[in-house]
Parts: C-alpha cells; structure tokens; sequence
C-alpha cells in the first residue's frame, strides 16, 4: 500500500502564496482568524454548486497538509479548505487541536469562519460540507459535527477515536442523521482496536451511521485511505453508493 507523510512539515519559511498543481489552485491565506489553505479543482465551474471539504491537520502538521492529500483525493470534485491548528503542538513542530472545551470551541469557531471565508469566493452547497481530519484533527472533526451536525453533510476521520469526553452526544437526536466515516490501521497504536470494539457498542447503542473501513498498517495515511474518502464523500453527494464499496468486506457499516 502506497503511503503518504504528512508529518515532516514546518511553519517556517512557507511557500509563496499560491502553487499551480495540475490545474488546481492552492491559495495560503489569513483572511480569517488563523492561517488557513484553500483548494480550487480544476475547470473550476462557478456555476455549479460544489460540496466543500475542510482537512482538519494531525498534531505537528499546519494547513499545508491541504496541499499534500487534495491531488489524491480528487482534483476535481470538491473545493476544500484546511484551517491551521488552535495550538502549538508540544515536542514538535507545528500546530495541534487540543482537547478541553475551550479548544474546542476555538476550533469551531476557526472552522466555520473558514467554511464562511470559502463561501465568499466560490460557489459551494451549503448542504454538502464535509469535516475530516487526521489523528487529533479527526477526532476534533467527529466533535464539531456531532456539536453542530445541521452543518455537515458528513464527518471523517482517520486514525483519529472517537471524542471520548466533553458529551461528544450532547445533539444525539439530530446527529442520528449525520453519515460518519472511520479509517483506521489495523496496527495502529494512536488508535487500537480494542478502542474501536468499545466504540462500536456506542455506536450501535447511540444509533449513529457509521460506517468504518480498516486497512493495513498502523498510523500511517495512505493513498488509497484518501481515494476511499473520495468514494465515500461522493456518495453522499450523489446518493448512489460505489460498486467497488458494495463488494468490499473491509466495510462495517452501522447504518
């Protein structure tokens, strides 16, 4: 399996302000509160309304992860966005999510300022924003959504477990509704298997649409995680699930 580092990266001596890829357009900005990476697709259409996908970075990244993972998702089918984290990240370069309300709360309100900023430069659906994340960024993502699921069209995470305190279920009734995605290593040590057997009690108890795939390896992101957060994502948008996802039996889906 192909993978892909996300780690080695530095808040020091960033690239200019914008990098052509292929047709697709990164833009770095601090027009918000916190720095954050925007992602045009290429042929970009103003007038079709496109889903918008924000990367929530692991500890130690920034929001140049955006640039690393958006050529292996897709290219086309989303606009997307990466704010940087709330917080230095201790032992490592780079920023982190934290895990207290208050970082909490600071990293909905980086979100959704973000999510805004997008909304004033492209044409975006409103009804298909998706939050994902890696490690620490995808727990805080499955946080925020399940806090304010009527703004999500779905949660991703990868590698990161489920928000074990602050009542992650405060909104249980209309997080029942909202599709959650789970991409885990088998061997990984952030976020075992024995964890993950717990969680799905909870899932199941809570009613929650999970659906969660298991790969092999441990903590790393591989290329073909960020291809299945394609397939997945679009599924949702269209509706119309993948035949590659019907077949499959890594797929445990809660529904």
């Amino acid at each position: 399996m192909n993978r892909i580092e996300l780690r080695k990266q530095s808040s020091d001596n960033q690239a200019g302000p914008q990098i052509e890829l292929e047709g697709g357009l990164f833009t770095s900005s601090s027009s918000c509160p916190g720095k954050h990476t925007i992602f045009a697709p290429m042929h970009y259409e103003p007038n079709y309304a496109y889903p918008l996908l924000v990367w929530l970075h692991g500890h130690g990244g920034d929001e140049r992860q955006l640039k690393r993972i958006m050529p292996l998702i897709s290219m086309r089918n989303y606009v997307a966005v990466a704010p940087r984290g709330v917080l230095p990240a201790d032992g490592a370069k780079g920023f982190t999510w934290g895990g207290s309300s208050a970082t909490a709360s600071d990293a909905a309100q980086r979100v959704f300022e973000c999510v805004d900023a997008v909304k004033d430069r492209f044409n975006i659906a409103a009804h298909r924003v998706f939050l994902a994340g890696f490690e620490c960024g995808g727990t805080m993502a499955f946080r925020i959504a399940l806090q304010y699921p009527g703004q999500f069209a779905g949660a991703l995470t990868v590698g990161g477990p489920f928000p074990a305190d602050g009542n992650p279920l405060s909104e249980l009734r209309r997080a029942r509704r909202l599709p959650l995605f789970i991409a885990q290593g088998r061997e990984s040590s952030a976020y075992p298997l024995d964890r993950t057997c717990e969680e799905l009690c909870l899932f199941h108890a809570a009613g929650l649409s999970v659906t969660l795939r298991q790969y092999p390896g441990g903590d790393e992101l591989s290329t073909q995680i960020l291809h299945d957060i394609d397939v997945w994502v679009m599924e949702q948008v269209t509706g119309v699930p993948s035949e590659a996802n019907r077949e499959t039996s890594e797929y445990l889906d809660l529904n």
